[in-house]
C-alpha cells in the first residue's frame, strides 16, 4: 500500500525554517520553495514574510499575480501536511553560521501521474508522438532537468554553461571590432559603390561606433522576430518532424524554464547560426561595412544571451530594470506565451502590440 502524505509539526517545521529552509502552507498543505524561492521575481520579500502562512497572499500579492500554471508549479514541491491545529506556525528565523540547510525536495515524480512522457528516457523523439497535446503539454513547466538525445557526445553538445558564451563570442566580438575599426581607417569603403561610383558615399572609421550600435538594434528585431515566429511557432499536430524541431529549438526551454544548461545558445550550433547571418550582411553590404554592422549584432546576442539567463538565475532590486525585465519575463513562461517576446528590451513588444497587459502585473481584487 502507498503510504499516505507525511505530517508535520509546526515545532518541526519552526525548526526546519530556523535551518535556513523556506516552507509555506496552503490550507494544511505544506510546500518547501527553498531551491526555488530566490529564482521567483519576488522571492527575496516571500523569504521575509511569516513562514506557514496561507501561501495564496504571497502567490497573489506584489508585484504581480500567479496563473493557473504557477499554482500547478507549486505543486511540485509539495511535501506533505501540517497537523490539524497547528496552521500557524511562527515567523522564519535567519539561520546562523553554521547551521545545516535542509536539502530540499525539488519534483516530486508522484505528482504526474498522467505525465505524457516517460521522464527516464530523452524527450526528443517522444514530444512529436503527443500530437495535438504537445502544444498544452510544452506549456505547462517543471522544475526538473531534460535530457535531449540518447548519444552522450550530442547531448553534451546541446548543452552549456552561461560563461562558455561569453568566453567563446566576447574575444570574437574584440578581434572583428578592431578588424573593422582599422580597415575604416584605411578610407576604401564606401557605401553604394557597387551602383555608382560618382555618388558613393565615404564611411570613415569615425562611423564604426554608429555601425556597431546599429547592427545592436537589428540584432534586437532579429531576436523579436526569432522569438516570435519561429521559437514560438505552433506545430502542426499531425507533423511529428515540426514537433519535434520545435521542442529542440524553444519548446525544451518552457518545459523546463529553470534547467540551468539550457539556458544559453551552444556554441556549435550558434556558430552555424551566426555564419548564415554573416553570409547575409556580406551579400547585402560592402565587405568592411557588412563585418561591422554583424560584430554590432553579435555583441548584441552575447548581450541578450547573458540577459537571459539572469533573468531566470539572477535576484535583481525591486523597482530595476532588470526586476521589471525579470517579471516580464516569467509572465512569458508562465501566462503569457503568446506575447512578451522581448528579452533585452521591451521595446519591439510595443509596435508590434505583443506586449504583456501591466494589469496582468497587479493583485486582482
Amino acid at each position: 500500500a502507498t503510504a499516505g502524505p507525511r505530517s508535520f509539526s509546526a515545532a518541526e517545521v519552526r525548526a526546519r525554517c530556523a535551518q535556513g529552509a523556506c516552507l509555506v502552507s496552503c490550507h494544511r498543505r505544506l510546500y518547501d520553495l527553498s531551491g526555488f524561492v530566490r529564482l521567483h521575481p519576488g522571492g527575496e520579500q516571500l523569504l521575509r514574510r511569516r513562514a506557514g502562512t496561507d501561501v495564496s497572499a504571497a502567490l497573489d500579492g506584489p508585484p504581480h499575480r500567479h496563473s493557473a500554471n504557477a499554482r500547478r508549479w507549486l505543486e511540485q514541491y509539495y511535501v506533505g501536511e501540517i497537523e490539524p491545529g497547528d496552521e500557524q506556525v511562527p515567523p522564519r528565523a535567519e539561520p546562523g553560521p553554521g547551521d545545516g540547510l535542509w536539502v530540499p525536495q525539488h519534483y516530486n515524480h508522484c505528482l504526474l501521474p498522467q505525465d505524457l512522457v516517460d521522464w527516464q528516457k530523452p524527450l526528443l523523439w517522444q514530444v512529436g508522438y503527443l500530437g495535438e497535446k504537445y502544444d498544452e503539454w510544452v506549456h505547462q513547466p517543471v522544475d526538473r532537468p531534460i535530457r535531449l538525445f540518447h548519444s552522450d557526445f550530442l547531448e553534451f553538445l546541446s548543452k552549456t554553461a552561461w560563461y562558455v558564451v561569453f568566453m567563446v563570442w566576447t574575444p570574437v566580438v574584440l578581434y572583428l571590432s578592431w578588424v573593422s575599426y582599422t580597415s575604416l581607417a584605411q578610407g576604401n569603403t564606401r557605401l553604394f559603390s557597387s551602383f555608382t561610383t560618382e555618388y558613393s558615399i565615404p564611411v570613415h572609421k569615425y562611423y564604426f561606433p554608429f555601425i556597431f550600435l546599429l547592427g545592436m538594434i537589428l540584432w534586437s528585431l532579429v531576436e523579436y522576430l526569432i522569438h516570435r515566429f519561429v521559437f514560438h511557432m505552433k506545430p502542426p499536430a499531425s507533423n511529428y518532424y515540426l514537433i519535434t524541431l520545435h521542442f529542440l529549438l524553444h519548446g525544451q526551454h518552457h518545459k523546463s524554464p529553470f534547467d540551468s544548461s539550457r539556458l544559453v545558445f551552444p556554441p556549435v550550433p550558434a556558430s552555424l547560426v551566426i555564419g548564415f547571418f554573416y553570409g547575409v550582411l556580406r551579400l547585402l553590404l560592402p565587405e568592411v561595412l557588412g563585418l561591422s554592422v554583424f560584430v554590432g549584432g553579435l555583441c548584441g546576442y552575447v548581450i541578450y544571451d547573458m540577459t537571459h539567463y539572469y533573468l531566470h538565475y539572477g535576484s535583481p532590486k525591486k523597482g530595476t530594470y532588470l526586476y521589471g525585465l525579470k517579471a516580464y519575463h516569467v509572465k512569458h513562461h508562465f501566462e503569457h506565451q503568446k506575447s512578451g517576446f522581448g528579452i533585452s528590451t521591451r521595446f519591439w513588444d510595443y509596435p508590434f502590440r505583443t506586449l504583456i497587459p501591466e494589469e496582468t502585473f497587479k493583485k486582482e481584487d
